[in-house]
């Protein structure tokens, strides 16, 4: 019996990808977003970066003990090789590396990896195993191939700035929604060429595009303005085709974030928190499609009815209710939110510059711990990579005198 429970408790501390070896050639979001994930489920993951600068995330910003916040979070559990991929050194020492890999991920510019030898085409002879990654901003073909592609622009290309926002101004999202999108899709689209070649032996080419990864969540708008209709109106933290569903001001000044899905949810709030039964009945509002038309006198109707009452107050009424609502919280609150701190949804990870408090991955399998490793200082593995690949000291000095790595 106790046999078995050890045993059984070694499988479950086994993660998914260990055993797997990504060599990535990433800056910004996207990629390494990707890998980030992919090194969280056990993947060793190689960050090639250039020599002196690295992934130009780096520099964004200094807000994390002097390190840039984008890169905390995205480079956590990885390696860092520097290695200048002009000097043909460091070009061979690249092959090598990606002949042995399991995967090979990559955001560089338009063309760039084809150009380097890195193309799909390319690698398939030596590696029919591996499985290839490309992440760009619109594709490897079609009138935009060549475009620059920033999270902002593909916003606004993929039509996610038209919904979002107030009537009088259009919104960016408060992060980089385009980036993340498109490293979801890699990560999956990876994950899934890691299934279908343990069936056929095979490594596969992923493609992914920021424009086609944003255009997929943008289908609710889409969709809603099937042959021409209006498009959902820009309705702030509201939402645009359900109400009321969104912020309401209390009489303490503070905001009251509530939602409501369904007529019986509707009826409800009426009588037990606003206290008024009979507005559930008035013909301005007894449907969804009604109450979003009349929008501006149902808004009037309940901050009059919230106008008396805290916001701890009309919390209460709507938990008893139960009414789905929230607290707008901040930065700070949230760190402090005592649901992730309850579920201990929190750990420290080793930075160059100290230790920093970071949140689990959202899904694991029960019994494996993620990966949570330092965040890399610029080529920290350089060398310990390199005498993998068979280089001497003497080799490794030389190239660094050179400037390859």
């Amino acid at each position: 019996m106790n046999a078995h429970v050890s045993s059984q408790t070694l499988a479950d501390a086994v993660r998914p990808l260990d055993g797997i070896t990504v060599v990535s050639l990433e800056h910004a979001i996207a990629a390494p977003f990707c890998t980030r994930q992919l090194a969280d489920l056990g993947a060793r993951v190689i960050k090639v970066e250039r020599p002196g600068v690295g992934d130009f995330a780096r520099a964004y910003d200094n807000r994390v003990d002097g390190l840039a916040s984008h890169f905390v979070w995205c480079n956590r559990s990885k390696e860092s090789l520097a290695l200048d991929l002009k000097h043909p050194d460091a070009k061979a020492i690249l092959r090598d590396l990606v002949a042995k890999a399991d995967v090979l991920v990559q955001n560089l510019a338009p063309g760039a990896a084809a150009r380097l030898g890195l193309s799909e085409e390319a690698l398939r002879p030596e590696n029919p195993r591996l499985i290839v990654c490309d992440i760009s901003g619109y594709g490897p073909d079609g009138p935009y191939r060549d475009r620059k592609a920033y999270d902002l622009l593909i916003q606004s290309e993929a039509g996610f700035l038209s919904v979002t926002g107030t009537p009088e101004e259009q919104v960016k999202a408060g992060l980089s929604i385009a980036d993340i999108a498109a490293g979801m899709y890699a990560y999956t689209g990876i994950l899934s060429a890691l299934l279908k070649r343990g069936r056929t032996g095979r490594g596969s080419h992923v493609e992914v595009s920021m424009l086609e990864a944003l255009g997929e969540w943008m289908g609710f708008p889409l969709y809603y303005t099937h042959q021409g209709q209006e498009p959902p109106r820009r309705t702030g933290a509201s939402h645009a085709t359900i109400f009321p569903y969104g912020p309401f001001p209390s009489g303490d000044g503070r905001t009251v974030m509530l939602g409501l899905q369904n007529e019986r949810e509707w009826a409800i709030f009426c009588d037990a928190v606003l206290g008024q039964p009979d507005l559930a009945r008035d013909p301005l509002f007894v449907s969804n499609v009604l109450r979003v038309q009349n929008r501006a006198a149902l808004t009037d109707a309940i901050v009059a009815a919230f106008a008396d009452s805290t916001a701890e107050a009309i919390t209460a009424r709507l938990e008893a209710a139960g009414i789905a609502n929230a607290q707008v919280r901040t930065m700070a609150e949230v760190r402090a939110h005592p649901q992730l701190a309850a579920r201990g949804r929190w750990r420290e990870v080793a930075t160059p510059n100290g230790r920093v408090d970071m949140l689990l991955p959202p899904a694991m399998p029960k019994g494996s711990e993620p990966r949570m490793d330092p965040v890399p200082a610029l080529g920290a593995h350089s060398a310990a990579i390199l005498a993998e690949l068979g280089l001497d000291e003497a080799r490794i000095a030389a190239l660094r005198d050179a400037k390859a790595i």
